[in-house]
């Protein structure tokens, strides 16, 4: 008989997730439940977290259950400064040499291209590498271009310093002895005159980029190919968002087509929060204004969104970064400019971007935005942030934390470091940027790359610098144990980049609630000893649910893409960063030629008996 007042519960049955990852080792970056054993994910975000006998009721006929086999699970890393719009429009055209540990294997790859690259094409490999991660420990020569492709057109960027042109490239570029050099950059000269194929940043890359953008581009329907093999790129290596900084060469809304285009069709595999930047000198008022009249920061989805200006918001207050060069003096009065752009966007409720390096253009940039703090518009709830700051002092970043600011680093040390410490010294070296001292203070700070045309993509080769302070080719620039611990690195690489696009209540973290994605990584990151991190890989990539990227035991799980094409493409061919052991042979081969050779110099009084340097003479002008 019923009793008065009591009414039968109903019984509700579980509702059975879309995807549940067992058996796991997660690390969630909630200080709430730092670890657990598995997740539950449905229609896009995590339901469950709890170990398999939590899970197990949420397994229903429709669920796909991955057994991580004990591996490591952390939130989907988010690189807070890529250049992934324009890395996608043309990664299948690039030879990258990403991970490539000898130019002996190099130059083998860029032989191997010249034969597969059809006439009136260019071969290009375009920044992620650097000297010192060869074992030869030098840069190739003009010569060695020429032996290798001697008929394609060949354009080799190193860094945002320098270009090497083989006798092909030069043609199609039409530099000849009457080219003259551009402002801020230089066209190096034999003695008769003609360009030798080196271009120097001095200290601009304006003209490496232009030079580059003389070679021929893919067509749409190839641009939109090309980027999603480029995201699937980035899966790879556990990526599952990035807060894209825009760049030179990157026009809106031109340029962002293709990303809407696959945002619209649901096929973008990582998030993206975009930037936009003044690409024209002198117009850069009148495209901010237009812009904050037709988009707003936010304007997209979870996929697709804008978040903002920059990385440059007025051409006259960047400051290049070529550390082989002189820091730049910024010329005198471009904060009225600069002061006009900001006030535009912070009146129209833009956050912004900037690229600033050096502590003497921070400390411009900071004066002006206390001047329109007085005014009440600084900290005015818009999102902002300095890039790079690898010389930023203590007292600016007290008065950046005043302002409300935040900041996003970069290992652009990785690959740059040996120049810096040349020209300013082992102790700025061990600073730069002061990543403790940033986070002492509170600050909100992201980590990032600044791919694809100086550091590699790969972000465990960036979470290698934050934790040890070591370059790609070993040399050590902060004392050891000084560097961060792995698990603020990771929360840098998840949380961070999360903060910086506002986003942190939805992802960062693998808690219920927040998007589903998360990578389930090949090694531990947290125990494997620290010259194996560089190394870690996705085995599995999730994105709001989807599996992007499948490996090991989980081949064959992922979406499909598309062929490659064209079918010349070095990508095709070689893949994107150069990982594994089939390199150890190639390595020892090239360190054992290398030494034969300087010996040989050496006996014969042709070089000192010294280390090999990592920069080739031709570079000394």
């Amino acid at each position: 008989m019923p009793v008065a007042g009591l009414v039968p519960a109903v019984r509700r049955e579980p509702v059975h997730a879309d995807l549940v990852v067992r058996n796991a080792k997660v690390s969630t970056g909630d200080a709430a439940r730092p670890e657990a054993g598995g997740l539950a994910i449905r229609a896009g975000r995590i339901t469950a977290l709890g170990d398999d006998h939590d899970l197990a009721p949420l397994v229903g006929p429709g669920t796909r259950v991955v057994d991580a086999l004990g591996r490591r699970v952390v939130p989907g890393l988010n690189d807070s400064h890529l250049h992934v719009i324009r890395g996608g429009l043309n990664y299948v055209l690039e030879l990258r040499w990403d991970g490539v540990r000898s130019l002996r294997h190099a130059l083998a790859m860029l032989r191997e291209q010249a034969g597969r690259t059809p006439r009136g094409q260019w071969i290009r490999v375009v920044g992620g590498w650097t000297a010192e991660q060869f074992a030869e420990r030098r840069m190739p020569t003009v010569a060695e271009l020429n032996a290798a492709a001697p008929d394609t057109p060949v354009f080799v960027l190193h860094l945002y310093q320098s270009a090497l042109m083989n006798r092909a490239a030069v043609r199609a570029a039409g530099f000849t002895r009457d080219t003259p050099d551009p402002r801020g950059g230089q066209i190096v000269r034999g003695r008769d005159g003609e360009p030798t194929g080196v271009l120097l940043a001095a200290p601009g890359a304006l003209l490496l980029y232009s030079t580059l953008a003389k070679a021929p581009a893919l067509d749409p329907a190839d641009k939109r190919t090309s980027t999603r093999h480029f995201l699937r790129e980035l899966n790879r290596f556990g990526l599952t968002s990035a807060v894209d900084a825009a760049g030179g060469f990157q026009n809106f809304p031109d340029d962002y087509a293709t990303v809407a285009d696959l945002a619209r069709s649901g096929e973008l595999t990582l998030r993206i929060a975009y930037h936009l930047f003044p690409q024209t000198a002198g117009q850069e008022l009148a495209d901010l204004r237009r812009w904050t009249q037709t988009v707003r920061p936010g304007d997209g989805d979870a996929w697709l969104r804008l978040n903002g200006a920059g990385e440059n918001l007025t051409w006259a207050a960047a400051d290049f970064e070529n550390f082989t060069e002189p820091r730049p003096d910024l010329g005198p009065g471009y904060e009225t400019e600069f002061e006009q752009a900001v006030r535009l966007l912070m009146e129209n409720g833009w956050g912004f971007r900037l690229h600033a390096t050096y502590d003497e253009t921070i400390r411009r940039d900071l004066a002006v935005f206390e001047k329109l703090a007085a005014e009440g518009l600084f900290p005015g709830g818009n999102r902002w942030l300095f890039d790079h700051a690898e010389t930023v002092s203590p007292d600016s970043l007290d008065r950046i934390a005043a302002l409300g600011g935040a900041l996003s680093v970069q290992n652009r040390m990785s690959f740059q470091g040996t120049a810096f410490r040349d020209r300013y010294g082992a102790e700025a070296a061990a600073l730069a940027p002061p990543v403790r001292a940033m986070l002492d203070r509170g600050l909100d700070v992201a980590a990032g790359t600044d791919a694809t045309r100086v550091s590699s993509y790969n972000p465990w080769v960036a979470l290698h610098w934050l934790i040890t302070g070591r370059t790609v080719g070993g040399t050590a620039l902060r004392p050891a144990g000084s560097g961060l611990d792995r698990e603020t690195a990771l929360a840098l690489y998840t949380r961070g980049g999360a903060r910086l696009t506002g986003e942190q209540d939805v992802k960062g973290i693998l808690s219920e609630g927040y998007y589903g994605d998360l990578a389930v990584l090949s090694d531990d990151n947290l125990t494997v000893p620290e010259e194996v991190i560089p190394g870690i890989e996705s085995v599995l990539t999730v994105v709001g649910g989807r599996i992007v990227h499948a490996t090991a035991e989980y081949d064959g799980l992922a979406e499909t893409a598309p062929p490659i094409v064209p079918a010349w493409s070095p990508v095709a061919r070689f893949g994107g960063y150069q990982a594994g052991a089939d390199q150890a042979s190639l390595v020892a081969e090239a360190a054992a030629e290398s030494a034969r050779h300087h010996r040989w110099r050496v006996d014969r009084g042709v070089t000192p008996d010294e280390p090999t340097p990592f920069v080739d003479p031709c570079f000394a002008h």
